[in-house]
């Protein structure tokens, strides 16, 4: 096995965990009656002082690398990345249960593929087809007892997580792109810098400004979403992309879905049954044969 890409495997897994826990911990924020919005916003302006700093120590020692175009794209994958592709899926949670958001989420890695094909002219190879349908089994079945049709919220719900997939794999498929350009932490730094402008624009439009008056819990759970949540995740999905590339990033963070059942089973009280554990196990093949050579 190649080194760099088991590093890069292992990097996308610690960084797609830590991204799956904050559709838990946006779910144990709302039982405390704080808005979609403002809880992004928390969750913004946490993290927006540790990506200056860094984008401040990581600035590119040659300036002539960030032309114009560049700043477009990051500008442009910044907006669709995490700022839309955030809102969604906060706003989304409001209507469905986490691990529910997690398995309509998931359809982004096949997204994510499309648009390399498509736009990027990035070939689909038989070693990705195999894995995509062996996670696609695994995750179905994970999943297969948790389907409730009842009340028109899933619907709501539903329909704003499936555009949050969208504009997110916009986000890995484009990042692929950039990153070799930039490197992997420029980028993350300005995308992310970008997104957080965006949340605070967001906010000052259609916001409560009552931030001040929220119990403890909400801003600790709003820090934990910043640093474990994101800050740290977004560094490391970067990096991995430019290890293994954003099709096969796609196809490891297929391991999204299992963990987030894993973590709302222990602080969500959500149960396990046979065809979640079962599920988890394909989809660690599925993870697998991405990390293997051709």
């Amino acid at each position: 096995m190649n080194k760099s890409r088991v590093l890069g495997v292992v990097l996308a897994l610690l960084g797609v965990v830590l991204f799956s826990a904050k559709a838990v911990m946006v779910k144990l924020a709302y039982q405390y009656d704080v808005d979609a919005v403002s809880l992004l916003l928390l969750r913004m302006l946490f993290a927006l002082p540790l990506y200056l700093v860094i984008a401040f120590v990581k600035r590119p020692k040659d300036p002539k690398v960030m032309k114009p175009k560049i700043y477009l794209w990051i500008i442009g994958l910044g907006v669709v990345g995490y700022y839309l592709a955030s809102l969604f899926d906060f706003i989304g949670l409001q209507f469905i249960k986490a691990s529910l958001e997690r398995i309509i989420l998931f359809v982004y890695p096949t997204i994510v593929l499309l648009i390399s094909r498509i736009f990027f002219k990035k070939l689909i190879t038989k070693r990705q087809m195999l894995a995509i349908g062996l996670t696609y089994l695994g995750v179905v079945l994970a999943f297969s007892l948790e389907f409730s049709l009842e009340g028109k919220g899933l619907f709501i719900g539903g329909g704003l997580i499936f555009l949050s997939a969208i504009t997110y794999a916009s986000y890995i498929a484009g990042s692929g792109w950039l990153i070799p350009k930039i490197g992997a932490t420029i980028f993350t730094s300005y995308a992310m810098i970008v997104s957080c402008l965006c949340v605070l624009i967001h906010y000052s439009l259609v916001g409560n400004f009552d931030l001040m008056n929220y119990p403890m819990e909400v801003y600790g759970l709003g820090f934990a979403m910043a640093v474990l949540s994101t800050v740290i995740p977004s560094y490391l999905v970067s990096y991995s992309i430019k290890l293994i590339g954003a099709p096969s990033f796609a196809i490891v963070a297929s391991f999204g879905p299992i963990s987030t059942i894993l973590l709302a089973s222990y602080f969500l009280g959500e149960t396990m049954h046979w065809a979640q554990w079962f599920g988890t196990i394909l989809v660690l093949v599925g993870v697998f044969f991405v990390t293997k050579k051709d």
